[in-house]
C-alpha cells in the first residue's frame, strides 16, 4: 500500500513547533513514568499470591505503559532530528503501532478496573463479582485481542512518507491524506470512538457509586469512598491525558472541511494536535496514581519505600498489608 499524502489543501506541514516543544515534555513524562511502572511491575509480580481480577487489570496496565515506554525514546530521537525519522519503514510501522495499542489497552484496562468498582458496590451479590482470575485472564486476553486485531492495519500501511523539500523522512500515523485507505480511516474511527464510548461508561459508574454513597449507611461509607474515589481518578487521568487530543484532532478535521480558506487555522490546529500527544503520553506517567487508589497492596509498597528514605513516615493499610493480594477495600 501507498501512503497517498495529500498534495493541495495545506499540504504537509513540517511542524517545527513541535519540534522544540514536545521533546523535553517527553522526556520528563518517561523519566516520571519508568519509576512508577517498574515498582508496580514488582509489586504485582512478587508480592500477588490470588490474581483477583482488579489486580490482574492493574498489571495489564502496567505492561500496556510498558509498550508506550518502550516506544518513547524513538519519538524523541526523530521530534530531536526536526521530526526526521531514521529508523526504517518498518521500525516506524512498528513504532506507531505499539504507541496506538499502548493507548487502546490502556483505555481498556482503566475502564475495566472502574467497572469492577461499579459491580462492587452498586450490585455488591452480582455473579460477576464472584467472577475467577481464570475468567479475568480471559477478559484480559479478549481486550488484548480485540486491540491488537483493531490496530494491525498499522503494521501493514506505508506510513513513511517523504519530504524531498526538506529531504527528510516524516513517520505519522496522522497526516493530510488525499484519499484514506481504510486502514487509516479505521484507525481514526477508532481514535475517536474509544474516547467517547469509555467516557460515557465511566461518567455512568461515577454516577452511580455516587448515588450509592449519599444512601448507605455509616459503617459502609468508607469503602464507598474509596470506590468512588478510584473511578473519579480514573476519570480524571481519561480527561486529561486524552481529551486534548481529540479536541484538537476534531478542530483540524473540521477545519480541514472548510477548504483551502482556513489554511492557517488547520495548520495551527495540526501543530496544536501533534503537541496533544503530551498529554497522551503523559498516561504512563499517571496510571501509578490509578494503582495506588486501586490497590492497597502497590499503597503500602510506595508507603514503605517512602519511609525508607526518613523524610515522611507513612502509616501502613491495615488490608494490605499482608501479600495476598487480595485487596479487600473497594
Amino acid at each position: 500500500m501507498t501512503s497517498n499524502i495529500s498534495s493541495h489543501h495545506c499540504g504537509q506541514e513540517h511542524q517545527t513547533l513541535v519540534a522544540k516543544i514536545l521533546p523535553p515534555i517527553l522526556i520528563i513524562e518517561l523519566l516520571l513514568g519508568l519509576p512508577g511502572n517498574l515498582m508496580a511491575l514488582y509489586v504485582f509480580c512478587h508480592r500477588t499470591v490470588h490474581w483477583r481480577p482488579t489486580i490482574l487489570f492493574l498489571f495489564n496496565l502496567v505492561v500496556a505503559d510498558f509498550l508506550l515506554l518502550v516506544s518513547l525514546p524513538f519519538r524523541i530521537d526523530n521530534l530531536r532530528r526536526g521530526e526526521n525519522w531514521v529508523f526504517g519503514d518498518a521500525w516506524c510501522r512498528i513504532n506507531l503501532f505499539m504507541l496506538a495499542v499502548n493507548r487502546s489497552a490502556s483505555i481498556g484496562f482503566m475502564t475495566a478496573v472502574a467497572v469492577d468498582r461499579y459491580f462492587k458496590v452498586v450490585h455488591p451479590h452480582h455473579k460477576v463479582n464472584s467472577m475467577s482470575s481464570r475468567q479475568a485472564s480471559g477478559i484480559a486476553f479478549f481486550l488484548w485481542t480485540v486491540v491488537i486485531a483493531l490496530r494491525f492495519p498499522l503494521l501493514i500501511e506505508k506510513l513513511l512518507s517523504e519530504d524531498k523539500s526538506k529531504n527528510i523522512s516524516i513517520c505519522r500515523s496522522f497526516s493530510s491524506y488525499n484519499n484514506p485507505s481504510p486502514g487509516i480511516k479505521l484507525h481514526y474511527n477508532l481514535y475517536i470512538a474509544e474516547f467517547f464510548l469509555p467516557l460515557l461508561l465511566l461518567l455512568f459508574c461515577s454516577f452511580r457509586i455516587s448515588c450509592v454513597l449519599r444512601r448507605r449507611q455509616m459503617d459502609k461509607e468508607k469503602k464507598v469512598r474509596r470506590a468512588i474515589r478510584t473511578v473519579l481518578v480514573i476519570v480524571g487521568v481519561f480527561v486529561v491525558c486524552f481529551l486534548p487530543g481529540i479536541a484538537t484532532g476534531l478542530t483540524a478535521v473540521f477545519l480541514k472541511s472548510l477548504g483551502n480558506k482556513y489554511c492557517d487555522a488547520y495548520k495551527l490546529s495540526s501543530q496544536l494536535f501533534s503537541l496533544s500527544i503530551g498529554f497522551t503520553y503523559l498516561n504512563s506517567a499517571l496510571d501509578p496514581l490509578i494503582y495506588l487508589f486501586s490497590s492497597s497492596m502497590f499503597r503500602n509498597a510506595v508507603r514503605k519505600t517512602v519511609n525508607r528514605t526518613g523524610l515522611v513516615q507513612l502509616n501502613l493499610s491495615r488490608r494490605g498489608s499482608t501479600t495476598s493480594g487480595s485487596d479487600g477495600d473497594y
